[in-house]
């Protein structure tokens, strides 16, 4: 995709992803590095980060991206991404929050701090990433009047509809879009669009797939997948409810962000990649 001057939307761009070391977030930060941009590669991983940076460097034959621990649940840690971004790279112009964590479980019996936990990582860190994110970009603006930025949330279809046995997990997506809408609305004046990308089931990425603690393995556990005896039959039940008949890529996620930051008139908005199993209403 080439904006009217010739340029990809985020050619020449700074950027941040958080949660990057693996699964969306390192496909989400290659993907941008492969499209122009500079990226810092977020992670509380951080050698899985510096991985995940080595390799995008190599793919792009330049030093693309570049590793820095956060912990997305404490203010500290994030203002000091931010403030080491703006130090190392004169600004930043795009974030991508993407730092998520899932726990399934019965409402009846889940622990409080599960609950919490998830809470605060998909919806506090949120918040957090946009706080200080919102801060440098403004200062951004201060200087050049004409700048633009964008800050976008990876939220979920289960943002969008509710989430059996998921409900902490949906939760925090939904009230994701909530503050999506509303960063909307109080930044457009600072020049920044803000908007939420909905992402269907990633199989192939450790939160599905991981051998302990995947959600293949947390539904079968949970008995979400009716019948099912193996890691096996909670697959094919969720491959069988996407009309596309698979599940998201990581390409799939940053043709979305390029199409959303490269459209001018777009903000406040939860775009479904979904392969039509969640339609907007």
């Amino acid at each position: 995709m080439r904006t009217r001057r010739g340029r990809g939307p985020v050619e020449g761009r700074v950027a941040v992803v958080t949660g990057a070391a693996q699964g969306f977030g390192s496909e989400i930060a290659r993907g941008l590095a492969e499209a122009g941009a500079t990226v810092f590669v977020a992670d509380l991983n951080l050698p899985g980060a510096r991985a995940t940076a080595a390799a995008i460097g190599r793919a792009c034959g330049r030093k693309a991206a570049i590793p820095i621990r956060v912990d997305v649940t404490k203010e500290p840690s994030v203002a000091r991404l931010m403030d080491t971004v703006v130090g190392r790279a004169g600004g930043l112009d795009l974030l991508v929050s993407n730092a998520g964590v899932l726990r399934a479980g019965s409402v009846k019996t889940m622990e409080a701090a599960t609950f919490r936990f998830v809470t605060e990582v998909n919806y506090t860190g949120y918040f957090l990433c946009v706080k200080h994110a919102a801060r440098a970009m403004t200062l951004r603006r201060r200087a050049n009047p004409g700048w633009t930025g964008d800050i976008i949330q990876i939220n979920s279809k289960s943002g969008l509809e509710g989430s059996n046995r998921n409900a902490a997990y949906a939760g925090a997506k939904f009230g994701g879009i909530g503050l999506t809408q509303s960063f909307a609305l109080e930044l457009l004046a600072d020049g920044i669009k803000v908007n939420a990308i909905c992402p269907g089931n990633y199989f192939e990425g450790p939160l599905w797939s991981d051998p302990k603690r995947g959600l293949f393995v947390q539904y079968l556990k949970e008995g979400k997948v009716p019948g099912a005896r193996t890691v096996g039959d909670v697959r094919r039940f969720y491959e069988s409810k996407i009309p596309m008949g698979r599940g998201c890529t990581g390409a799939d996620v940053v043709r979305a962000i390029l199409y959303v930051v490269g459209q001018p008139y777009e903000t406040g908005q939860a775009v479904p990649v979904t392969g039509g199993q969640v339609m907007l209403r």
